[in-house]
């Protein structure tokens, strides 16, 4: 897990709390109980989250060593369900104030007319909250559907390392940067990009301000 994280889950930390919580539900649940994620008052970044429990399967898996193939089978539904709790649980907790009658552009719709892949990430929950349509054509999806989905699904796996490090960087306030990456692009390729985060905030939440450009593109 230390090299996966780059350091071990401090015990008293909400990432080491939702580790022993997931644990005790892997126990019950392959013990034939019926199991539910519990979650009451565990406040955690879904990103550092989901990046721990990722790496907690990983190292049950090298653990294992011939019966690896069987243990992740057996964890990785469990580590989707326990995921999704989690990130359904942190979405509730950010909407649990002021009611909104619509969904409401997260940033200017004046991002629409940009020529670059532009996404707002909630940099909580990883979740994207606008895009333009620049975004979708690279994507590979149109700009609604976008809205609501999980960011790192439309990363290859072996590039989502460094957007939770983007993610994470921005949720503790660090500052804009610049990286170079990949992307899915809604038909099984990869596409190489450039591209930067920046940092907006509000009162009622933290974005990632993600702009990409195709690396092909550039002169």
């Amino acid at each position: 897990m230390v090299a996966a994280l780059g350091r071990k889950p401090a015990g008293a930390s909400p990432e080491a709390e939702c580790l022993r919580r997931f644990r005790a539900f892997v126990l019950l649940s392959l013990n034939g109980g019926r199991a539910e994620p519990a979650l009451d008052g565990l406040r955690t970044s879904y990103p550092r989250a989901a990046r721990a429990l990722q790496a907690w399967v990983e190292a049950a898996v090298g653990v294992a060593g011939p019966g690896g193939p069987a243990v992740r089978d057996a964890l990785e539904p469990l580590r989707e369900r326990f995921q999704l709790a989690l990130r359904s649980t942190a979405t509730a907790r950010r909407a649990s104030g002021a009611p909104r009658a619509s969904r409401r552009r997260a940033v200017s719709a004046a991002i629409d007319r940009v020529a670059e892949a532009f996404l707002a990430v909630d940099s909580d929950t990883g979740t994207i909250e606008d895009a333009n349509p620049a975004a979708g054509a690279l994507l590979g999806a149109n700009r609604d559907a976008l809205l609501g989905s999980e960011a790192i699904g439309f990363v290859p796996k072996e590039e989502r390392e460094a957007w939770w490090t983007e993610l994470e960087a921005i949720s503790e306030g660090g500052d804009g940067r610049a990286f170079r990456t990949a992307v899915s692009d809604g038909r099984g390729g990869r596409v190489a990009v450039d591209a930067s985060v920046t940092r907006f905030s509000s009162r009622r939440r933290t974005l990632a301000l993600f702009v990409a450009r195709p690396v092909s593109s550039r002169r």
